[in-house]
């Protein structure tokens, strides 16, 4: 069974850190794209970053300059580095791959940033 888990979600103050990582199990093929999308209560999901196979990297604007995302293609896993977050990351962070046939999609796991 193909599977995608994240960790490192968790409660932290405003200027803090958080690390998510992903890690993709089972059977993919062909992976181009890992990255990251979140979710707060009652907003749409919204792109946060990405890594493709060839190591490129994007971020939204609300994040640039804060996260980091870093990968590694023979391990099939993904990690975001969050700094100085702010309340307004609050959300359900969704790791995702994007391979030939569509993306697959993680649990989510939950970012709370207190002021």
């Amino acid at each position: 069974q193909v599977q995608l888990v994240e960790s490192g979600g968790g409660l932290v103050q405003a200027g803090g850190s958080l690390r998510l990582s992903c890690a993709a199990s089972g059977s993919i093929a062909g992976i181009n794209v890992m990255g990251w999308y979140r979710q707060a209560p009652g907003k749409q999901r919204e792109f946060v970053a990405y890594i493709s196979s060839g190591l490129k990297t994007y971020y939204a604007d609300s994040v640039k300059g804060r996260f980091t995302i870093s990968g590694d293609n023979a391990k099939r896993t993904v990690a975001l580095q969050m700094n100085s977050l702010k309340p307004e990351d609050t959300a359900v962070y969704y790791c995702y791959v994007q391979v030939g046939t569509g993306v697959l999609w993680g649990q989510g796991t939950q970012v709370t940033v207190s002021s």
